[in-house]
């Protein structure tokens, strides 16, 4: 069986290879040579080298801090929702996994708000805050920050569920035996998480992790629909940064794709670093 295996392996990877090569890797590259390009369509192209790249921070000689401004912006929002989102989700998880009467209705009910749409889902929620905040005579946008807490408010809502399904599953394979030990040793409920659920958790948090923060720098339907960068592109992440610099300006799409560029360099970096913690403290078997 294990020969057959081998034997005929490239055979069935071929297909899916083929179509990631043609489909991921072939753009991938030809977005990376467009970088150095002064283009209006992917065919239509002239070579500038450098230029694209220096024109992300200078702009007729004066310093454009937009770009600038959405990397921290976007930064600080990815902290604040990975650290939100992975904490409630396992206290979510670790209250399901408790026996309690009418789990499947509650996993059911809180795994809802990831099956609607980020654009639909913002649409409503951006109703619901300016219902609420002209009683005060404010919108979403009044400000950057009230904008801010209104993203952190949707994504984590929407994303909450999805996460507390993988850690409820993390949780479940966590062996009987050892928890019972524990209680025998006499260890409390936070000894309990601390020594024995979160060590043996560490690959779920290390999938949930990564997941929530590509998710958090690369969001950008529910920015577009809730705040659509205002004020003022203020309140605008890196995606929509990047897509109002492709889109937005004329004769500027190579700057947009030499800040793809750069998007890219700047997340892959950081999910390898995160990837490399939290993979460093899992329990080896």
């Amino acid at each position: 069986m294990e020969k057959a295996t081998k034997k005929y392996f490239c055979i069935f990877a071929l297909p899916t290879m083929l179509a990631f090569t043609i489909g991921f890797i072939v753009p991938f590259l030809y977005g990376i040579f467009l970088s150095f390009c002064k283009f209006t369509t992917v065919s239509n192209w002239k070579w500038v080298g450098f230029k694209n790249y220096s024109r992300i921070f200078v702009v007729n000689g004066s310093v454009d801090t937009s770009f600038i401004h959405s990397i921290w912006y976007t930064a600080l929002f990815t902290l604040v929702s990975v650290l939100i989102i992975n904490l409630v989700s396992f206290g979510i998880a670790m209250a399901l996994t408790k026996g309690i009467r009418g789990t499947n209705i509650f996993r059911t009910v809180f795994f809802l708000p990831n099956l609607i749409g980020g654009i639909v889902l913002s649409y409503v929620w951006l109703m619901i805050f300016n219902a609420i905040l002209q009683n005060y005579s404010k919108t979403i946008i009044s400000s950057e920050w009230s904008a801010f807490w209104g993203l952190i408010i949707v994504v984590c809502w929407q994303q909450i569920g999805y996460m507390m399904i993988i850690y409820i599953a993390g949780i479940q394979n966590i062996p009987g035996e050892l928890i019972e030990a524990a209680k025998i040793d006499g260890a409390s409920s936070w000894q309990l998480i601390r020594h024995v659920t979160l060590p043996m958790l560490m690959p779920t948090i290390t999938i949930c992790t990564f997941l929530t923060l590509t998710n958090g720098f690369k969001l950008f339907d529910q920015n577009l629909a809730l705040t659509g960068g205002n004020p003022g592109k203020l309140s605008q992440l890196l995606a929509l940064n990047i897509y109002d610099t492709m889109y937005g300006t004329t004769g500027w799409q190579g700057v947009g794709q030499a800040k793809a560029v750069i998007f890219f360099i700047l997340v892959a970096l950081i999910a390898l670093v995160q990837n490399k913690i939290t993979t460093s403290k899992e329990v080896q078997g």
